[in-house]
């Protein structure tokens, strides 16, 4: 019996060897798999500005893959530019690249994601990142007018201490003066108790406050459209996303966005100029 226990002990001790020969096996592999990534990501600017891009889609597909939304565009459009210039944005160095096979084309500073996350109730929150992965250039538009998201008056609320109500069509806000805001045509307006109504002028960082609530405006409302904001010109990316001038411009050269990448005015508008629809555009 002894010698038996003795086995069976030893089997024991045998069986708990096995389990952390392959505990430590597991962690060598994910140590493997961090570091290869790391130095994939690493690999990226040196693939992208020598125009290997045969091994830069292999690279993209393993490290980032693009939003949902656009990989139909993905696939419809061919593996790698050819002769075809392409933009080149590297978030880290804050600058972006119109290339042309091995050459420089047009080159500027950009400012990229800020990084931050905003709490949005609920479990849901907002994360302003410029997003990694080969895009496409959808649309062109000049004068583009921003279309602020809910995000926009939740993140300005909480800076000055006020709460929100969302104004819907149909609804009517009482004032303490007997006026009420309510939405006519396009317009949020002020509509006093004798008839008369008053359109409200909006800007960024001036939104209608009442009753110590930020209003945010229904969609369509020329007071949820903020001219300006976005510079002079705008590179649709598709998600939401664009390349896009500023009314800041301070600020380029920073991570300051909510996601979008940022240029000068003067840069954007020439990129207007030269950047087809359909152009690959890479982020890193």
């Amino acid at each position: 019996m002894g010698l038996l226990r003795f086995y069976r002990r030893g089997g024991r001790v045998a069986l708990w060897l096995s389990l952390l020969v392959l505990v430590a096996a597991a962690t060598g592999v994910l140590l493997l798999a961090e570091t290869a990534e790391a130095r994939l990501r690493r690999d990226v600017m040196r693939l992208v500005y020598n125009r290997s891009v045969e091994t830069l889609e292999s690279l993209e597909r393993a490290v980032d893959a693009p939003p949902d939304s656009v990989r139909q565009l993905l696939a419809a459009s061919p593996e790698t530019p050819g002769d075809r210039p392409y933009l080149v944005v590297s978030i880290e160095d804050h600058r972006l690249w119109f290339k042309q096979r091995d050459s420089v084309l047009f080159t500027a500073p950009v400012a990229t994601g800020s990084g931050k996350v905003l709490d949005r109730g609920r479990g849901g929150s907002w994360r302003f990142e410029t997003p990694r992965g080969r895009l496409i250039v959808q649309g062109k538009e000049t004068d583009p007018q921003w279309v602020p998201p809910d995000w926009h008056y939740v993140e300005q609320a909480r800076k000055r201490g006020l709460g929100l109500r969302k104004l819907e069509r149909g609804q009517s806000i009482p004032l303490p003066d007997g006026a009420v805001i309510t939405v006519q045509g396009n317009d949020v307006v002020r509509k006093e108790a004798n008839g008369r109504v008053r359109p409200f002028t909006v800007t960024e960082g001036r939104e209608i406050v009442v009753n110590s609530n930020m209003i945010i405006p229904p969609f369509g409302t020329t007071q949820r459209r903020y001219p300006g904001v976005l510079g002079t010109h705008r590179l649709l990316l598709g998600d939401g996303y664009a390349l896009h001038g500023t009314n800041r411009p301070e600020t380029v050269g920073r991570s300051v966005s909510h996601g979008c990448v940022r240029l000068r005015n003067e840069d954007i508008a020439h990129l207007h100029e030269i950047v087809p629809v359909g152009t690959v555009v890479y982020i890193y």
